[in-house]
């Protein structure tokens, strides 16, 4: 049996969280708590939920923006993306020879 003080059952109680709104801020809470005919916690809540959904979407991924981002023009016939280690690592050494020639090859001493 058991009895309400026992410690063993868990109760799902919302944490408290204190936040210090700017007064657009407050006001957007308002209208939004308005709008949707809901508590300030509650549009918090969705507010959160929507952030965490926006970042999650497979299509907002930050390692998609890297598609389009290399372009094969000056290496044609260069299928980069089966030749990927080998394009990066030409780009990198191609790199190195032009600091060396900006910096007038002082790189050697």
């Amino acid at each position: 049996m058991k009895y309400s003080n026992d410690k063993s059952v868990k109760r799902r109680v919302a944490e408290p969280v204190q936040v210090y709104l700017r007064p657009a801020e407050r006001d957007r809470l308002e209208r939004l708590t308005a709008k949707l005919e809901t508590t300030k916690s509650d549009v918090l809540r969705r507010g959160l939920e929507a952030l965490e959904g926006q970042l999650s979407d497979p299509e907002r991924h930050p390692v998609l923006e890297i598609i389009g981002m290399v372009s094969t023009a000056h290496t044609p016939g260069v299928d980069v993306a089966r030749a990927h280690d080998e394009y990066l690592a030409g780009t990198e050494a191609a790199s190195w020879s032009r600091r060396q020639r900006v910096r007038g090859g002082q790189d050697s001493e």
